[in-house]
């Protein structure tokens, strides 16, 4: 496949190597937005329940241990999410939670699954370090092709599978190495994004993935060159302000037609509606003082045992 690098300027929080972002040759034709059409896919999920869930170290600008949390709050407003999925016919599976971890209810950095191959997460903060195991074992488990991750990445906080290509962020979690260590296991095409604005750590907070060929995501949290990066691989790709970023509204869910996230993005609810997708509010307020929203809490399991 052919490939434009784009090599930026290096950032203090990710030093080992440039960024390396794929660009196809041929970046796909922009499409109209017509309203209607969009077509709903079942999905298989992992979940993990919130059972100790709390805010009691600080690893992103989100985090502040000396607001309370109400663990009640955050159970309901988890399953509300869940009992969304079912209710649109997904299938989701749990794991059981660690004690004495509180964000491994954010299922979607435990791994990275394509395909029904099994990429590991290796954690940044060792606050978080026994996550990564904990989530391979739940594959292996099961039957899962596995691979134990050599680089740090942060599963789907930092790997968005969309279409034919995967789409890989750095810069404050992920090491850049990885990309390549993702490349080589999936057998996708990997395009790197550098993330440059500390609210917005993980890819999966910046970027959403609606469907093979669409995404939506906010510029401002990328860095220039992979700014560029995304206008060319996807020219219609809905736009998000700051604040819907900052409503964490980007960190959402879509099964091709619905899009679960926090209601208060709604200017980029609105956007939705008008490219023909169904937004579906879901609030989990208690779980976005830790940094984390719909999609942080889903890991979808794409292929494998059953």
């Amino acid at each position: 496949m052919t490939q434009l690098t784009v090599a930026p300027a290096q950032t203090s929080a990710q030093t080992s190597a440039p960024e390396r972002p794929a660009v196809p040759a041929q970046a796909p034709a922009a499409r109209a937005a017509t309203p209607g059409g969009r077509t709903a896919r079942t999905r298989r999920y992992l979940m993990c329940p919130p059972t100790h869930f709390d805010v009691v170290y600080s690893i992103n600008p989100w985090m502040d241990p000396g607001k309370p949390v109400d663990g009640a709050l955050a159970r309901l407003q988890w399953e509300g999410l869940l009992r969304a999925f079912q209710a649109l016919g997904h299938r989701v599976e749990l794991i059981e939670p660690l004690p004495g971890y509180p964000d491994m209810v954010f299922a979607a950095n435990g791994a990275t699954v394509i395909g029904g191959k099994v990429l590991s997460a290796r954690f940044r903060h060792a606050e978080r370090a026994a996550e990564g195991p904990a989530y391979l074992e739940w594959f292996r488990a099961r039957g899962y092709e596995t691979r134990e991750a050599v680089h740090v990445n942060e599963g789907e906080g930092d790997y968005l599978a969309a279409g034919r290509y995967l789409l890989a962020g750095t810069g404050f979690r992920t090491d850049v190495r990885s990309h390549r260590e993702a490349e080589r296991f999936f057998g996708l095409p990997v395009a790197g994004l550098r993330l440059v604005d500390p609210r917005f750590y993980h890819l999966d907070t910046a970027l959403a993935v609606l469907d093979d060929e669409l995404i939506m995501y906010y510029p401002g949290a990328f860095s220039r060159e992979s700014q560029g990066v995304l206008r060319v691989l996807y020219p219609d790709a809905i736009i998000a302000t700051e604040a819907d970023a900052e409503a964490f509204g980007l960190n959402a869910v879509s099964d091709g037609r619905h899009v679960l996230m926090p209601p208060a993005a709604t200017h980029l609810m609105d956007e939705l509606r008008e490219r023909g997708f169904e937004p579906i509010g879901v609030e989990l307020s208690e779980l976005l003082k830790s940094g984390g929203s719909a999609k942080c809490c889903t890991l979808e399991l794409r292929g494998g045992p059953r």
